[in-house]
């Protein structure tokens, strides 16, 4: 899945973030198109990993105005870039698309064996299905909006349309998060034999394909993510849903500074 060459350049990159800014990585992935599995022969390699800073670090008055990520220009067609845990949990509390899809990635760089058992372990009772379709919804609105009704369209941006379209209907039919593989989420769309004819014409040209490859739109596609999209902009989602589990997430904070 990942070539050797890229996978040792990625380690050594990890390595000199984590020497450059004194912080140790507790989890690193994999988070796009390589692990949704329709990468290009050009994709990007992107990298996102979770880090500690030392104990001191967190016993600041101004620690709301520390920094919080580490970012890198893309080098090699490696974007590479991290969240500190705080922020990361933060964000896992929101039930960020993003920190659900990190900890179910399938290609896995760096785990230290605490960070992401913990998180995984508490998912259920943290993770809000509510809050996930409204996420996932605004992911489809504004890429088919900004991206897919013109005389030529980005064909990986069909993708970035469906992916999120296929994950709210996993969530409305099994209560649980997506999974991150696209061939897997088409388990959700396997009896409409015309949209998965399209889908898998769709896909055997992205990958085979250019990043920035661009078409004529496909009808059927438009169709299908138009009616969803209508059907969608009907939901009443809580945005506002309260959260209480804030002290599982302390618990996991507390592990990995211990």
């Amino acid at each position: 899945m990942i070539p050797e060459y890229a996978r040792v350049e990625i380690m050594r990159r990890i390595k000199s973030a984590e020497e450059e800014h004194d912080v140790r990585v507790l989890y690193a992935v994999e988070s796009g198109s390589r692990a949704w599995g329709f990468a290009s022969p050009n994709s990007d390699f992107d990298v996102r990993f979770i880090y500690v800073r030392p104990k001191e670090w967190y016993l600041t008055v101004d620690l709301e105005d520390r920094r919080d990520v580490i970012e890198y220009p893309i080098v090699d067609e490696m974007d590479i870039s991290g969240w500190d845990v705080r922020k990361a949990l933060k964000l896992f509390s929101k039930s960020n698309p993003g920190m659900i899809e990190w900890l179910r990635s399938p290609i896995v760089y760096v785990d230290d064996g605490v960070f992401a058992n913990a998180a995984r372990s508490i998912v259920k009772d943290v993770y809000s299905i509510e809050k996930g379709i409204y996420h996932y919804r605004s992911m489809a609105k504004s890429n088919y909006r900004g991206y897919l009704r013109d005389d030529l369209v980005p064909i990986k941006k069909y993708f970035y349309v469906l992916k999120p379209l296929l994950s709210i209907m996993w969530l409305e039919r099994k209560r649980e998060p997506a999974p991150i593989e696209f061939h897997v989420l088409r388990e959700m769309v396997q009896d409409n034999e015309a949209l998965n004819s399209e889908i898998s014409k769709l896909l055997a040209r992205k990958i085979a394909s250019e990043e920035k490859e661009v078409a004529p739109p496909i009808p059927a596609l438009n169709k299908f993510i138009e009616l969803e999209l209508e059907r969608l902009g009907s939901l009443s989602i809580d945005k506002a849903e309260s959260f209480s589990n804030m002290d599982m997430l302390n618990e996991v904070f507390a592990t990995v500074l211990a």
